[in-house]
């Protein structure tokens, strides 16, 4: 089977309140007919942290409606289509019911932002998710923030900043992650990070060495293992890369069953060739399959039903 690991829907009353996110982003029949097309057999929603709680009173109201409206839409196609279900950020005392509705709603992933506010995951402020998360085996899928990403502060810019800051903002959400030990807490929870995880393909190396030679020093603290230990552990959607040489760099980080193909509709829609570059590898037709569906699989394998 072919699974998108990454695909977006915005239902049209949360859209009308972004800037950006209209034109092509409530369009499911769109995403089912190039589905077909390609064969992918079924796709995940996740949420493109988008400014829409700005304009609707905040993540409650978001929540309210989006996670109701992604329900209703899996329900209606739900051989299909999988939804994740977002949380209310900026009400600590709300998560914990919204988490259970999410599940009540029967989305199977969970779907945050790389930071919030400047916050990112390491913060203790998402414990009682990763816990909910590590105890009804639910996929945590992890998309870069859009506002205020880590060097907005310095640079604005429309195509540098999407390019640049969004990835970084991954790489730093992953960085900060190990450095607080919440992947070493959660070891159970299914962390998956779009976009390759930001630059970590590139630095893998770096950090290794680097913390090496910092720790000779005791110029960092004692982590327990290298860096690249707990990314090889950690899953990485390719986001609709068509690049060849991404993928082979993401295969030197981790492994290929924790590669997922992820289209990024509907900000990209040449699904051709983003699966293309999947059969351009030296990968054996198992691992081909891994990465194109069923890696995601086995993640949704344990989910509670209701």
């Amino acid at each position: 089977m072919t699974f998108d690991a990454h695909s977006h829907y915005m239902p049209p009353q949360v859209a009308a309140k972004t800037a950006f996110f209209k034109e092509h982003w409530s369009d499911a029949q769109s995403q089912l007919r190039l589905m077909d097309e390609h064969h992918v057999d079924q796709a995940v929603l996740v949420y493109p942290t988008s400014d829409a709680h700005l304009n609707m009173g905040g993540w409650g109201p978001l929540c309210k409606v989006y996670n109701q409206a992604i329900s209703d839409l899996v329900k209606k196609y739900p051989s299909r289509l999988v939804g994740a279900g977002v949380i209310p950020l900026d009400h600590p005392d709300a998560i914990a019911g919204e988490l259970q509705r999410i599940r009540d709603l029967n989305l199977k992933v969970l779907s945050l932002p790389s930071s919030v506010e400047g916050k990112y995951l390491d913060d203790p402020l998402f414990e009682e998710v990763f816990e909910f998360a590590q105890a009804n085996h639910i996929p945590i899928h992890i998309h870069p923030q859009i506002i205020n990403p880590i060097g907005q502060e310095r640079v604005q810019d429309p195509l540098l900043t999407p390019v640049l800051e969004y990835v970084f903002d991954v790489s730093m959400c992953i960085g900060k992650m190990m450095m607080a030990g919440t992947f070493l807490k959660f070891s159970k929870v299914n962390f998956i990070f779009a976009h390759y995880g930001g630059v970590l393909p590139i630095v893998k190396e770096r950090f290794d060495v680097t913390y090496t030679m910092l720790r000779r020093r005791n110029f960092v603290k004692d982590i327990a293992k290298n860096p690249s230990e707990y990314f090889a552990n950690l899953f990485f959607d390719t986001s609709g890369s068509r690049s060849k040489a991404s993928l082979l760099a993401a295969l030197e980080v981790s492994d290929y069953h924790h590669i997922l193909w992820g289209s990024d509709f509907p900000a990209n829609q040449n699904l051709a060739d983003s699966l293309g570059v999947i059969s351009q590898t030296i990968l054996s037709t198992q691992e081909r399959n891994c990465l194109l569906g069923h890696n995601f699989k086995r993640l949704l394998e344990n989910f509670p039903h209701i």
